[in-house]
């Protein structure tokens, strides 16, 4: 029997609800697979080891906490070493002004030392009276008195309360006549005089020394 217009008419749409409620029914699983297959993706990635924060810092950031820029820590750098070289300088060039005078005042004291036996040798000259005249006393008293203006002096005599720091006793004569004077130990004979190159001794004088009564 053939199916009558409204038979097919409502064969049709009974179909297409058929059908969509189909397709309704298989969402789920779509969804589902879809599911699935982003948990697959996800676990491609999941393979891969853990980054810790801390570690992904960009390395100029760990060793430049503030983020600047390479060329700026490397001028700051350059600029600290320079301060550094120039404080460096800046003390150097101080101790150098505080110790010269000390340093020339050692080198004008080591060349009278090594002048100490001709000094010598002109005071014997001299306290023997060979001194007194002609171009040898012109020369030792030029001598000496070019050395006077590097703070060379002679000193030690007879009569000099004894002093310890600038005099060296290598007699003592209980019997030897004093000044009228004297109070403490005094220089009773000069065996070697003294020198010394502004405040610093060379050679304390060499004396005989005697005690008052």
């Amino acid at each position: 029997m053939t199916d009558s217009p409204i038979n097919h008419d409502q064969q049709v749409e009974a179909d297409a609800v058929a059908t969509g409620s189909a397709d309704h029914a298989a969402a789920p699983v779509d969804s589902a697979s879809a599911g699935s297959a982003g948990a697959g993706a996800a676990g491609d990635f999941g393979d891969l080891p853990a980054v810790d924060p801390a570690a992904a810092v960009a390395p100029d950031s760990v060793t430049n906490p503030a983020g600047l820029h390479p060329d700026t820590t490397l001028a700051a750098e350059r600029l600290h070493d320079l301060q550094r070289l120039n404080a460096e300088y800046v003390n150097y060039k101080r101790r150098v002004d505080r110790d010269r005078p000390l340093i020339q005042e050692r080198a004008i004291a080591d060349v009278l030392e090594a002048l100490l036996p001709v000094l010598d040798d002109i005071q014997g000259a001299r306290d023997h009276g060979d001194l007194t005249d002609g171009p040898f006393a012109a020369i030792a008293d030029k001598l000496e008195s070019t050395l006077t203006r590097f703070g060379f002096e002679r000193f030690g005599a007879v009569g000099e309360a004894f002093d310890p720091e600038r005099h060296e006793a290598l007699m003592h004569l209980p019997d030897a006549e004093l000044p009228a004077d004297a109070e403490t130990t005094t220089v009773v004979q000069v065996l070697q005089p003294g020198y010394r190159a502004g405040t610093k001794v060379i050679r304390p004088a060499r004396v005989a020394v005697a005690d008052p009564s």
